[in-house]
């Protein structure tokens, strides 16, 4: 049997192999940089919506807390990836699994703390915490309700995710919210002067915002299909890297923030305080059901593309205990809700590679991240704009990955009639939150988000309706 420089075939199936240090350590890292954008960006939003991130008046302190929160989503991220690594008890697959921050929960925070200011964090960390640990319980059962979660209603949710996103994602190309805002006051106030608009003094949708972008999003399509290997996968990075240097010939970057930012800190357990919020803790333990079922799909494909074979039920139990225990801790100490990273489950499949001690050395460089704020701060640099083009290649992706996940529907009247109703429901009051303007804030916060509204459609018809209806 023949032996490559990194291993035996046996042992690069087996998730206890340890492969040379000199291969191991930049194996590790590109995991990380794989996931690196997409795990502190949902902060950035998240700290967008609140009215405390780019463009508010935390600039002149330097974004502390939106560096905070960076800091916190690599720390929490690292320490999650070590609960599936090397596992608590039953605690933890045992596999390589990444994990980081999930989009899925920011259609639901957005609307929790928007323009509430570092005031709104308390809110959302609680439920952050009561999420996490009904993620946790879930371990227990997460086999038994698989039935009632078909591709056609995780698909139909994934899709409604993305769809909540992308407007995200044109705001900040354009610009940001606090500019968008700015400019329609800008436009408000001359149409009342009865004035002429001067649109070359409103910054939000100009060239110069918007030209950014476009190079970020160009270059991550060049290095995404004309290159192989990691640059491949980690081709959004690529393009926001040549972005940020676009927008720094352009005078739109600032380095006040890293000068301010500390060498080392420690996280503070409930800095922002505890407040119960009802619409938000229905909504995180809504979105860590539908995060469980993504874990299990992810740990289906590790196993499928690295070793092989199918995946046991102690896998996944324990890598859906590590998603709850991780989300739970990371809301004690200001950090955002944790899960699999599925674009790591494609590196897996591309090395070749099961070792989950790879991973843990990708977590261990992540933690150290997490306690240095100079590159919270470094990270807050990057101009929204640049980001913007980011996130618009990301958001659509997700978009993507649900309409992937619905290819698997046999698509007869029946599942036609449920999707289009769920689609056309919860589409609609994300476009039109106005119709629900008499209800409770409860209400508006869970419906307007579209995803209770499509997931609680579609699992009823689909338990409800009989295979046989509407043929």
């Amino acid at each position: 049997m023949t032996s490559s420089a990194m291993g035996t075939p046996e042992q690069l199936r087996d998730p206890d192999y340890m492969p040379p240090l000199g291969r191991a350590i930049p194996l590790g890292i590109q995991h990380v940089l794989a996931m690196f954008v997409s795990n502190v960006t949902p902060a950035i939003i998240v700290c967008g919506a609140a009215g405390i991130g780019f463009g508010s008046d935390q600039a002149a302190l330097g974004f502390p807390d939106m560096t905070y929160m960076i800091q916190m989503s690599m720390l929490f991220a690292g320490i999650a990836t070590l609960f599936q690594t090397i596992g608590v008890g039953p605690m933890g697959a045992r596999l390589p699994i990444v994990q980081g921050t999930s989009f899925a929960f920011v259609p639901i925070m957005i609307p929790a703390v928007a323009g509430l200011g570092s005031a709104g964090l308390a809110g959302l960390m609680t439920g952050v915490v009561l999420g996490g640990i009904f993620h946790f319980f879930l371990g227990f059962l997460i086999g038994r309700i698989r039935y009632a979660l078909p591709p056609l209603v995780t698909g139909l949710i994934v899709l409604m995710i993305g769809l909540a996103l992308v407007k995200v994602g044109i705001q900040y190309a354009a610009g940001g919210v606090p500019a968008m805002d700015a400019g329609m006051r800008a436009i408000a106030e001359a149409k009342a002067a009865g004035v002429p608009v001067d649109m070359d003094a409103i910054r939000f949708g100009s060239l110069n915002q918007w030209f950014p972008a476009l190079v970020v999003i160009c270059v991550t399509l060049a290095i995404k299909f004309f290159t192989r290997g990691f640059m491949a996968v980690a081709a959004v990075l690529v393009g926001i890297l040549a972005g940020y240097v676009v927008a720094l010939f352009m005078g739109q970057v600032s380095f006040t923030a890293v000068e301010r930012a500390g060498l080392f800190a420690l996280p503070n357990p409930f800095r922002w305080g505890l407040e119960f919020n009802a619409a938000i803790i229905i909504g995180m333990c809504f979105m860590a059901l539908i995060s469980a079922i993504e874990t299990v799909g992810d740990v289906s494909g590790i196993t499928k593309g690295g070793a092989g074979r199918e995946a046991t039920d102690k896998e996944i139990e324990g890598a859906t205990f590590a998603d709850g225990a991780g989300s739970a801790i990371a809301g004690i100490f200001g950090g955002l809700p944790n899960t699999s990273f599925s674009q790591n489950v494609g590196l897996i499949a591309m090395t070749g590679l099961m070792s989950r001690h790879v991973v843990t050395i990708g977590a261990i460089f992540l933690i150290v991240c997490g306690l240095v704020p100079k590159i919270g701060a470094a990270i807050n640099t990057v101009p929204i704009n640049v980001l913007g083009g980011g996130v618009i290649v990301m958001f659509g992706m997700v978009c993507a990955a649900g309409v992937s996940m619905l290819s698997d529907v046999q698509w007869n009247r029946r599942n036609m009639v449920i999707f289009a109703t769920a689609l056309s429901v919860s589409l609609g009051l994300q476009l039109v939150p106005e119709a629900l303007q008499h209800m409770g804030q409860t209400a508006q916060i869970l419906l307007t988000s579209g995803l209770l509204p499509a997931a609680a459609i579609a699992i009823t018809l689909n338990l409800v309706l009989p295979e046989t209806a509407g043929e």
